[in-house]
């Protein structure tokens, strides 16, 4: 879905599994797909293994993926995920979740290089999908 008016990205700087700080900011001119999930939520769980795949498609373009962990700790997300190709961060508290456009896990936002919000998934997708994949190469020319 369109986010109505494509606000800002609220700010987004979380600690990853060895606790270094990542921002988001850091990444402005970049697509960035912003993935709100926890373990225990089956649509989450199911969609996990085609955020690698797309990940793995789009890897030599300006594009990243940012996956927000929602209260749970480095162990139990690792036992269950491994070490994914794009960074894996931890909202302990959920503060970070509470100041996105999140209506529950799974959601998920594409920020476009201008650090503005465009498109928000709420439930399981496959984002290896070719229209989810044309999408986001849509927004990488602009």
């Amino acid at each position: 879905t369109v986010v109505a008016g494509s606000p800002p990205a609220p700010p987004l700087r979380l600690p990853d599994a060895d606790g270094k700080p990542v921002d988001l900011a850091a990444y402005r001119g970049k697509v960035v797909l912003v993935n709100f999930w926890a373990t225990w939520c089956p649509p989450c769980r199911q969609e996990l293994p085609s955020l690698s795949r797309l990940k793995k498609k789009l890897g030599g373009e300006a594009f990243e993926i940012l996956s927000v962990n929602i209260g749970e700790d480095v162990d139990t997300v690792f036992d269950f995920a491994g070490n994914p190709n794009y960074p894996m961060l931890f909202d302990l508290d959920s503060k970070a979740m509470a100041a996105w456009p999140v209506k529950g896990v799974p959601t998920t936002l594409l920020v476009d290089r201008q650090g503005r919000l465009a498109y928000r998934a709420v439930g399981g997708r496959e984002f290896d999908d070719a229209e989810v994949v044309a999408l986001i190469r849509q927004l990488l020319k602009v």
